[in-house]
Formats: structure tokens, sequence, C-alpha cells
């Protein structure tokens, strides 16, 4: 893997694009909290040349000939809520008792809970999958935006407003209750799942995420790459072997002509 430094426009930090596309004004958000960065330039490029270099599927000489056309630390807005929830549940389970005549039984139940880190994106550079794959931040190292230099760094505006966050942050924790109802009190398979979540106390603060945005090239194409700028956990564009592709299936194929055929061996 290598870097380059042929090109000479100038270059968007976020994808590598040298096309200058018009966009809106937007109100200035300033953030409560920001995470700092705790993996640096040469750590971000060693993680994805171990990516590079991992998954069967994977070219072999991805990680001698991708060359890397951007690198960029980059201040990534979220909106992070905190709430309080009151849960009503009902459920079957296909759990029954031996002398049972049916083969589901009715549950219910109550819980409540505390949220305090539900993360939702204000960016319009990410993509869902991206915002996903950073994996999770620990706000316990979360410092005030005022001890943080954004002058000499790239941050990206807030591009949701906060009205428009709430209402998705309530559905990511009616999510989140739904599958700590069915985990946690209904035992083995569940349906007819009906959850009634009250949420209170629902507040959110604009936050600052560390993010390194990477895009190299392998054989005329550009791929983009994300790492959480604390944890260090990987996200992005891998490209595959087509021939390796093409290897992967003929041993599957072969395995199940094998198994098949060794199973007409048995029965004869």
């Amino acid at each position: 893997m290598s870097y380059d430094a042929s090109a000479r426009a100038l270059r968007c930090p976020f994808c590598g694009s040298v096309e200058l596309r018009p966009q809106p004004d937007g109100q200035t958000v300033f953030p409560s909290k920001v995470i700092p960065f705790a993996i640096n330039r040469e750590q971000a490029l060693q993680i994805l040349r171990v990516q590079m270099k991992t998954g069967f599927l994977l070219p072999t000489d991805l990680a001698q000939e991708a060359a890397v056309t951007q690198i960029v630390p980059v201040f990534v807005p979220f909106w992070c809520f905190s709430a309080e929830t009151h849960t009503y549940w009902t459920a079957d389970t296909n759990q029954v008792p031996l002398t049972a005549r049916g083969n589901w039984r009715p549950l219910f139940g109550e819980l409540r809970n505390s949220y305090d880190s539900i993360l939702v994106p204000a960016s319009s550079v990410l993509t869902h999958e991206e915002t996903h794959g950073l994996g999770r931040y620990d706000f316990s190292r979360a410092v005030p935006a005022t001890a943080i230099d954004l002058e000499n760094i790239t941050v990206e505006q807030f591009r949701v407003p906060r009205k428009y966050a709430r209402p998705l942050a309530k559905r990511m924790i009616e999510e989140l209750e739904t599958a700590e109802s069915i985990r946690r009190y209904v035992p083995g398979s569940a349906r007819n799942v009906h959850v009634n979540v009250k949420v209170t106390k629902l507040s959110g603060e604009p936050v600052l995420l560390p993010v390194w945005i990477l895009a190299y090239r392998y054989r005329g194409r550009v791929y983009r790459f994300v790492i959480n700028g604390q944890s260090g956990h990987p996200f992005g564009q891998l490209p595959l072997s087509p021939w390796k592709i093409l290897l992967a299936c003929l041993i599957v194929g072969a395995v199940v002509l094998g198994f098949f055929a060794l199973l007409s061996a048995v029965l004869k």
C-alpha cells in the first residue's frame, strides 16, 4: 500500500472527489462535548493495511498495489440522547409445560430502563452503514468542546436539526426495548410480540465524534474506508477477487456433490 501525493486539485476531505457542488447553508450548532482522537495517522494506515490482508476473498496483491489517495481526521456531528423508559410487553413463547395441550403459551410483563448515549447521526457525509460500522464510543472520555482545538481540524457541520433527530432517537429506543423484552423475559422462540414503550425525559445534546476517513485506489477504482478515531474499529469498502469467489464456489460445489455421493452410497 502506498500514498498517492500526485493529485494537485482541491479534494473533498470526506470522499476525495474534485467536483465542487453547492451546499445549502445550515444553522450553526455548537457541540457541547467532543471525544478526542486516540488513533493517530500511522495507526489508521496500519489498521487499513491489516484489513487489506484479512479475508480469503480479497485480492492477493491488494495491500501492495492499493494507493491511499486521501486520509483525513474528521470530527463528525451526532445528537446524543438520554431518556428513561417504562415498557409493557406481551408475547407468546414455544416453551410450554410437557402436559400443555398447545404449542404456545402467553407471557406478559413490564420493565424500566434508562439510556444515556443513544446516537443519531447529524452527518450528510457518512452513510447509514458507515455510521453503524464505526461501532461504539466511550463517552466517559468526552471533554468540553472548548478543550479541543477545532480550528485546525476538519469539522463537519450539523446537517440534521434536533427536532428531526428526536423521533429517530425515540424509534431506536423502542427497538432496543423490544429486543431486550424478548431477550430477557421470553424463553425459546417468540411470536405475537407487542411492546408499549413510554419514553420520558428525552433530551439530546450535540456532540462531535472522531472519525478517520480514507480513500484508496486499486486497479482504477476508488474505495472509501472509515475508522473509529477512538477505538480503531474499521469499516469500509474492500474489493473481492472474482477468481477466489469462483474457487470458493467450486469448493462448496465439490463438498455438496461429495456429501450427496456419500449419502447415496450409504443408502444403497
